[in-house]
């Protein structure tokens, strides 16, 4: 199985409204039109940089580095390192600091690959990040079309994403999401972090994950597999016969596959093996 079980319990917030203060009079304030919500917890913050562990030389790329809350326990372990910031001007007041590459874009039109061949030496990328949850699944899916040149990812993001990337067969929260991370990554829930570690705290509780890539299943077709997933999960409420089974039938498939179930039923590697045979 793809997920490893875990027992995060929820961190609760150490000072959180004294740090963000401080953090308050030396950079901007959040913005909403980029849901901003600026980690401060100096707890959670350490917990997350003991779990990246990073080590000079790595090829580290934090996505959303915000106003540097994980970015400098991160750049003082690891010398160097890049990162993904839109808002133009916490890009500028980071490109101040030394050792700092940053790169002032939308991380969906980053090209991680690129990014990963000029790291040079075959290394692969590290990611961090804590996720624009307006936008997390897509940076997730983004993220995936680079997965060969990632070594890991540590990303926050709002706690009921995670357990959906996390859930097992049977489980409500298992879904399209779930099939289409967990064929190429390990997910392992490392941290719940409650919306008072934030400045300004969000409506949700938030979860650290790890990702830890591994290698595709032979005979898979991503778009074919991509495309299979979504039409099982279009109707959640019916067995598949109805959607899956139709889906199977235009195609002329002839397989061994039990339709007379859900398709939160049907484990990861089931859906890998049907995408392998109507490839």
């Amino acid at each position: 199985m793809a997920a490893r079980p875990a027992r995060p319990g929820l961190h609760r917030a150490a000072r959180p409204a004294a740090v963000a203060e401080r953090l308050r009079s030396v950079a901007p304030p959040p913005k909403k039109r980029f849901g901003q919500h600026f980690l401060v917890d100096p707890g959670v913050i350490a917990a997350i940089v003991r779990a990246v562990a990073p080590r000079p030389g790595e090829a580290l790329v934090e996505i959303g580095p915000g106003r540097g809350a994980i970015t400098m326990p991160l750049l003082e372990r690891c010398a160097s390192l890049r990162v993904v910031e839109l808002d133009r001007d916490l890009a500028a007041r980071l490109r101040r600091t030394p050792g700092l590459e940053v790169i002032e874009s939308d991380v969906l039109r980053v090209d991680f690959t690129a990014l990963a061949e000029a790291a040079g030496d075959s290394r692969k990328l590290r990611i961090v990040g804590n996720l624009p949850y307006n936008i997390s699944t897509p940076i997730l899916f983004h993220l995936l079309q680079s997965v060969d040149r990632i070594a890991d990812q540590h990303v926050m993001l709002q706690k009921e994403v995670v357990d959906r990337m996390a859930a097992a067969p049977g489980r409500k929260d298992f879904g399209r999401l779930t099939v289409m991370l967990q064929w190429r990554y390990e997910i392992e829930h490392l941290l719940d972090v409650p919306p008072e570690a934030f400045d300004p705290p969000p409506r949700v509780d938030s979860a650290v994950v790890r990702m830890t890539p591994k290698a595709a299943a032979a005979g898979i077709d991503p778009a074919r597999l991509g495309e299979l997933v979504t039409v099982a999960f279009s109707q959640r409420r019916k067995l598949l016969r109805h959607t899956l089974g139709r889906w199977l039938a235009e195609r002329g498939a002839s397989v061994d596959f039990d339709l007379q179930r859900r398709a939160e039923e049907v484990s990861v590697e089931e859906y890998l093996r049907l995408a392998a045979a109507v490839a």
